[in-house]
């Protein structure tokens, strides 16, 4: 479902402040993967999902997306590939449109846009069960305004309308870091549904390793650019945090033992 071969990324070419970000990321994810992605920062985390997303360009390197090479597509043609939700609640929603209306936005995410009513009885019936799904009662608000909700509710409905629309590939960018600990519990609680009920594909970068470790099929650790450990499977499901930290140490080729070393 998502083939990245050998990508670089190199920010302010020669300047003092030149800073190799990706070095050669090789990656296949196959349909129904949900990987985490950890690593410290200036890993290359967020630049991998930012070049996926086609944020900005890569420098070498191709990535494919269902058999569809999407290297040279800008952002917005990738819409139709991609649902995202971002690691600021405030970001993914229309603040001053109500949740109905934002609901609509992102049924049509790829569309072709007509002139005709926004949102629809029958729309209605299909976003109220939607929500129904979240248990938030938000059901019962849809013509609130977004700018009205607390961040959790705004980050659980981002996610919904990432996923609206079965997409080709789900990128969750530390989407629960600016949330408290239960709120966070939730939204990755309806993370998971959400992948396993329609077999999405999806790639969540944290900051979390315990999180990383319980969710997901796979895990990816990021250093100095580059994949640099790849666990799935029984392997996966067998690993402590103490087992990553110490592998962090033996292939980065430090002497780290704190999660606050490792990902600060």
């Amino acid at each position: 479902m998502l083939k990245l071969s050998g990508i670089c990324k190199t920010f302010n070419i020669g300047t003092v402040n030149e800073k190799a970000a990706l070095c050669g990321i090789d990656l296949n994810l196959k349909e129904g993967d949900f990987v985490t992605v950890i690593g410290g920062n200036g890993a290359g985390k967020s630049t991998m999902l930012n070049a996926i997303a086609g944020v900005w360009p890569v420098d070498k390197g191709t990535i494919s997306i269902d058999g569809t090479d999407v290297t040279s597509l800008p952002e917005y043609k990738r819409a139709p590939y991609i649902g995202r939700v971002f690691q600021d609640p405030m970001m993914g929603t229309a603040a001053n449109m109500e949740i109905a209306e934002n609901l609509a936005l992102a049924m049509r995410r790829g569309n072709r846009r007509t002139v005709r009513w926004g949102v629809t009885k029958s729309e209605c019936k299909h976003y109220r069960e939607a929500l129904e799904k979240l248990g938030l009662g938000l059901e019962d608000r849809m013509t609130s305004k977004v700018g009205l909700l607390s961040g959790g509710q705004r980050q659980a409905l981002t996610l919904l309308m990432a996923t609206l629309q079965k997409p080709k590939l789900l990128l969750l960018d530390e989407h629960t870091a600016a949330l408290d600990p239960a709120t966070a519990a939730k939204v990755l609680e309806l993370s998971d549904q959400f992948v396993a009920e329609n077999n999405l594909t999806a790639m969540m970068i944290t900051h979390n390793m315990t999180d990383a470790i319980r969710h997901g099929n796979r895990l990816l650790m990021m250093n100095a650019g580059k994949i640099i450990l790849d666990i799935s499977g029984e392997e996966k499901k067998k690993l402590k945090k103490a087992d990553l930290l110490q592998k962090f140490a033996e292939l980065a080729g430090v002497q780290e033992e704190t999660d606050e070393v490792l990902l600060s």
